[in-house]
């Protein structure tokens, strides 16, 4: 996986392919899928929810810089992989899960694995987790049509966030950069998911 689809994307830091390499892809999906937890696409979690195929997530990481001291919020964790590479490179991991069972499943994945510098909270993904923050980074493990002020109150100033935006046919992956108070998002690549809950856009109402 490491060999054929990231790094052929030019994500080459060595903390993302050590982390890859060292996180098993296949102990973080249902036990029916696998044999085809490396295959290169988004591998469907059920109830709309997608794994993000690892060029995605690799790129993500790539633009968003993380460093061994940042504190990051994960939003839609699914069974824990985002989780567990990102517990590999950072300080501390929040993940934020709104169903019950994939968050007792991600626990157990983490647990079982000796993750111990992150934590499974259950509650809706669009809320994050404020009580955990402010966060260094915040990643979405889905896509967006909309990212809610509040959530982005949760990041510290000077901390990034990585997104993909729900756009036509294929989404687009847009990294954002606090300062004094205001996220300004840059373009990083084109990649696509469904949409998280709670992060459709807002619709206005007319007759």
């Amino acid at each position: 996986m490491v060999d054929t689809q990231v790094r052929p994307s030019d994500v080459t830091k060595f903390p993302i392919i050590d982390a890859m390499l060292d996180v098993p892809r296949e102990q973080y999906v249902p036990q029916s899928m696998r044999e085809a937890a490396y295959v290169g696409e988004n591998l469907n979690l059920g109830d709309g929810r997608e794994m993000l195929e690892a060029r995605t997530l690799a790129k993500m990481l790539d633009a968003l810089d993380i460093e061994p001291t940042d504190v990051i919020l994960d939003l839609g964790c699914g069974l824990g992989y985002s989780t567990a590479i990102l517990a590999h490179m950072a300080d501390f991991v929040v993940a934020v899960e709104d169903d019950p069972a994939r968050v007792q499943e991600a626990q157990s994945n983490l647990s079982e694995n000796n993750v111990d510098n992150a934590a499974v909270m259950e509650g809706p993904l669009n809320e994050g987790s404020a009580k955990g923050g402010p966060y260094d980074v915040i990643l979405l493990q889905g896509a967006a049509e909309e990212v809610p002020a509040d959530l982005l109150a949760q990041l510290k100033d000077g901390g990034r966030i990585a997104a993909i935006f729900a756009e036509g046919a294929l989404g687009v992956v847009r990294i954002g950069h606090k300062r004094d108070g205001h996220v300004t998002w840059r373009f990083a690549f084109n990649a696509g998911a469904p949409v998280l809950e709670g992060f459709g856009a807002t619709r206005a109402f007319a007759l």
